[in-house]
């Protein structure tokens, strides 16, 4: 039986994307490395202890192939015709456990390899350079050279809309609901939210989206925003704009929402309810309070440029920290960039600027760099070349309408600043506009870049085509 040594290099807190790389990364250079993680996928038979995946993302991911497939066969996309389709929410549950159960097991293994200790208990930082196992007796006590806390995050709670699991839903347990409701409302218009009405609404759920914001996804360039607001609502969303949820209940197996806009007080009755209203950092209890570790009126962990904490051998990475924006693509970088300093390279910092951001939405947006509202609110002057993706190479939905790709430069240099996409697929076609910006491309680089035709790809390169043209 595996026991937990005295002393380790380096200790991690959490073993979901952040936390594996981190301690894989470590002990590749032959570094004495403990993970600890107290979650375990309960909801989930046959996944292994341990959450060494991102569960939302990959059951969102899962669901939505499941979904495109049923959609393009019911409305005889490919000229394929099927009779007397159904579609199974226990069997995709079951694949979508059986895929996260796999990859932890793969993970599992590389641990094994590796001598990477795993346990599934909780800790607690009370030094610099020391840990306490909890709820172990007697109580035991580990020294570390280094602390890597990476424990991700947790959904955020809504007091009018108690979590229960049969009525009332967050998001990390969503897609366990087990069957196909006649009318879902969900808490939050925002990105998870989106992606469970797109989901939903596609199996023929009626969706009713409450979004206590009086605009629809700021976060996005606003013309995008635009399209994707006509797209959906035209897909048969609902969306109400500053809607405020005051109460929920539970009648005859039914909840019943009242909130409040602009026009009054009104009430709702749906099947399920969803609360998608935004993501914390699961912080709570990491440190002791002699520990010292500091942490701001949200619990975020503060940490420096290089992720380093107060605590000069302590490290937070991912969605604990402030740094960018709360993605598991974010916190891997962040894991190489720590776990680097931990083996005493001297990296470059993690280029927050080029992070991708993906909704997992039909049609999917994508983006990465800054928005056009954004830079003309700091006066920047700037160019825009738009092409829309063409019907040959794009799929569409009978609902779905113009998709296209919007690449914004500066007017001076030529430099990329920010690009943006509307279309499926739309996740993969932002990894070329991430390196373009990493590389500090412009846009007649990508212009005079042969890309394969007919492809979607090629959407990019005539965007940037297009504003050639324009300058001559």
């Amino acid at each position: 039986m595996r026991r937990i040594k005295d002393k380790y290099d380096v200790i991690i807190f959490g073993s979901g994307p952040s936390a594996y790389t981190s301690a894989i990364n470590c002990a590749n250079s032959k570094l004495k490395v403990l993970c600890l993680d107290n979650l375990s996928s309960t909801l989930n038979k046959g996944v292994l202890p341990g959450v060494f995946t991102h569960p939302n993302s990959l059951t969102t991911i899962c669901f939505s192939e499941g979904v495109n497939c049923y959609n393009d066969l019911i409305n005889n996309i490919n000229g394929i015709e099927a009779d007397n389709l159904s579609f199974s929410i226990s069997r995709i549950i079951s694949r979508k456990n059986q895929y996260i159960a796999s990859i932890n097991q793969t993970y599992h293994k590389n641990f094994k390899e590796l001598g990477i200790d795993f346990f599934n208990l909780s800790g607690k930082l009370i030094s610099p350079n020391a840990i306490e196992i909890l709820h172990q007796s007697p109580t035991l006590k580990i020294q570390t050279e280094n602390i890597i806390l990476a424990t991700e995050s947790i959904p955020i709670g809504i007091s009018c809309a108690p979590i229960d699991h049969k009525y009332i839903y967050d998001a990390d347990t969503s897609f366990n609901i087990g069957e196909i409701p006649n009318r879902i409302g969900i808490l939050g218009a925002g990105i998870v939210g989106l992606e469970f009405a797109s989901i939903w609404r596609r199996l023929g759920v009626e969706i009713i989206l409450l979004e206590a914001q009086e605009s629809f996804l700021n976060i996005v360039d606003n013309q995008i925003s635009r399209e994707a607001y006509k797209c959906f609502t035209n897909q048969g969303m609902e969306l109400r704009l500053g809607a405020r949820v005051t109460s929920t209940k539970i009648i005859n197996k039914k909840v019943h929402i009242e909130f409040q806009d602009n026009d009054g007080v009104h009430a709702i009755r749906v099947d399920k309810l969803i609360v998608a209203s935004g993501r914390k950092p699961n912080s709570r209890s990491l440190a002791a309070p002699e520990a010292n570790l500091l942490l701001d009126e949200n619990n975020f962990i503060h940490v420096n440029e290089k992720c380093r904490t107060n605590l000069p051998t302590t490290y937070a990475i991912g969605d604990l920290n402030m740094l960018g924006p709360m993605l598991p693509h974010k916190g891997i970088a962040e894991a190489f960039l720590v776990s680097d300093q931990i083996m005493g390279k001297q990296g470059p910092s993690v280029n927050y600027e080029t992070i991708p951001n993906v909704i997992y939405t039909y049609p999917q947006i994508a983006w990465v760099g800054q928005t056009e509202q954004s830079l003309k609110s700091k006066g920047q002057k700037i160019k825009i070349g738009i092409s829309s993706v063409s019907p040959k190479t794009h799929k569409y939905s009978p609902n779905s309408l113009k998709a296209f790709v919007k690449v914004i430069a500066c007017a001076e240099s030529d430099k990329i600043k920010g690009i943006h996409i509307f279309a499926h697929l739309a996740s993969e076609l932002i990894a070329e506009a991430t390196l373009a910006m990493e590389f500090s491309a412009s846009t007649e680089d990508i212009a005079r870049t042969t890309h394969a035709h007919p492809s979607v790809a090629e959407s990019i390169r005539n965007a940037c085509q297009h504003m050639i043209i324009q300058k001559t």
